[in-house]
């Protein structure tokens, strides 16, 4: 069987990429192999990273751009060059546009550090533990047209303890993501994930 080509998307420290790039470089995502990094930071860590794994890496400026579309247009180009399976969007901090998402329906994986659908968008730690909740965590899914709305793949729950800040909270939960992120990306490259409707079956 054919090993699907995972790329990623970053705008940080890229320590999800990071978590996920090893687990395919080690074989334990057996049947992936690394594609493309794009950033949309030009410094944006996740590039050195992904060099050090002797993957190609690059910063697409939106800011050379006339539309979002074409800078996406730009990125796409990319990855099919790479020929492209699966996308991990591994906090990339831009909304893909419509026509971004059509072009890999149900194939840009997402990793959100709150249980949707509780608190969407950026700040999702720092949202949750504002609010007072008792438990939030973090949630892989595919990305839709919405934000933070698309079929939800997994998730993993965190308690809030007393003692707790926002920055501690949010490091709890980043453990979490770096558990089920590949294990997303593993079920994905197994043919193990049937989207119907809003539900992900887990074959």
């Amino acid at each position: 069987m054919r090993k699907k080509v995972v790329s990623f998307l970053a705008s940080g420290r890229g320590s999800n990429f990071q978590a996920v790039a090893r687990k395919i470089q080690s074989g334990d995502i057996s049947r992936a192999c690394l594609g493309v990094l794009v950033s949309d930071v030009p410094d944006a860590k996740a590039l050195e990273i992904a060099r050090d794994f002797g993957m190609k890496a690059h910063f697409v400026d939106p800011r050379a751009f006339a539309s979002r579309a074409a800078h996406e247009k730009a990125i796409v180009k990319l990855l099919k060059e790479a020929n492209t399976d699966l996308i991990v969007a591994a906090g990339y901090m831009r909304i893909l546009t419509p026509y971004f998402v059509r072009e890999y329906k149900n194939r840009i994986i997402n990793i959100h550090p709150a249980l949707l659908p509780s608190f969407p968008g950026v700040h999702a730690q720092k949202q949750a533990f504002d609010y007072g909740v008792k438990i939030t965590g973090c949630t892989t899914h595919f990305i839709d047209e919405g934000t933070d709305t698309g079929p939800i793949i997994m998730q993993r729950a965190v308690p809030v303890e007393p003692d707790d800040t926002a920055e501690s909270l949010a490091e709890r939960i980043l453990k979490e993501e770096h558990v089920i992120l590949p294990l997303s990306v593993d079920l994905f490259c197994r043919d193990k994930l049937e989207v119907k409707g809003r539900k992900v079956v887990i074959k």
